[in-house]
């Protein structure tokens, strides 16, 4: 579990900034299965950040010094190619952040970290190469997580991240779709991931369209809690693209789901249908 999500809990810092997914590596498992066990965080804010990594390395080193290199394993995988063009022969270490990398580095325990500049600068190393990057203009996405309280209001351009637990069974996952599927909430990722109980068990990482406030969103999440062995909510959220979600048919806006309940009330007290 990354280092900042155990701060946050902690309450040794109010938030913290973690990676949930890349645009060439994929989903971030360790922010993701963090998520989803131990006391809950919620999150309240995401941002695209584009990956731009240098080598740092102590003062006065250089490639050729580099003989252990290390940083977090997405950071090594988006730049395996000039690693393996330009530092061959050096053993490469996966390390908790691309900063603790650095960090070890300052301290002597590697010699070289695939790190951002800004990490470079604050642990007083010096830059032997820049634009490490394999793949240009990849970016990552971070999420901003904090402990459990009021939830940013309702955008319009609002995105809902969930975990849900489902029994083995078959058409778990059609079931869970459905609900959302019903309702004209469209999923912007979904992902299995493995409850590490036995193998063949996992649970389903969701993001979709929506604020927990909206009507449909809320509906589908009660219908969740009612189908799934557990849901764990993450949080609604502003979308860092600020993109607005596709126009909602009628039929799924919040007053359809008002008229729908004032109609059902009215049969309860006995009147004609």
């Amino acid at each position: 579990m990354p280092a900042a999500l155990a701060m946050a809990r902690s309450g040794e810092v109010d938030a913290a900034f973690v990676p949930l997914e890349n645009s060439v590596e994929g989903s971030v498992s360790p922010t993701i299965d963090g998520l989803a066990g131990g006391e809950p965080l919620v999150i309240t804010r995401e941002a695209f950040l584009e990956v731009d990594f240098v080598l740092g390395v102590r003062p006065g080193a250089g490639l050729a010094d580099v003989a252990r290199l290390g940083s977090h394993p997405h950071a090594l995988a988006q730049t395996r190619g000039w690693v393996a063009q330009h530092l061959p022969d050096a053993e490469v270490l996966p390390a908790a952040s691309t900063a603790d990398a650095a960090r070890l580095v300052a301290e002597g325990a590697l010699d070289g970290a695939v790190c951002p500049e800004f990490a470079a600068q604050r642990y007083g190393l010096e830059v032997a190469a820049a634009r490490l990057a394999d793949t240009p203009g990849a970016v990552t996405r971070f999420v901003q997580v904090e402990r459990p309280g009021r939830l940013p209001a309702p955008t319009g351009a609002d995105k809902t991240t969930l975990t849900c637990f489902v029994a083995d069974r078959t058409g778990a996952l059609l079931d869970l779709l459905t609900e959302f599927a019903s309702r004209g909430i469209s999923l912007t990722r979904l992902e299995s991931r493995p409850t590490r109980e036995r193998l063949g068990v996992y649970s389903f990482s969701v993001d979709c369209e929506g604020h927990v406030a909206d009507r449909r969103v809320g509906d589908a999440l009660v219908a969740l809690h009612r189908l799934c062995d557990e849901v764990r909510f993450h949080g609604s959220y502003p979308r860092a693209d600020g993109r607005a979600a596709a126009a909602v048919p009628e039929r799924f806006a919040d007053t359809a789901f008002g008229t729908a309940e004032g109609w059902l009330a009215r049969l309860r007290q006995g009147a004609a249908g």
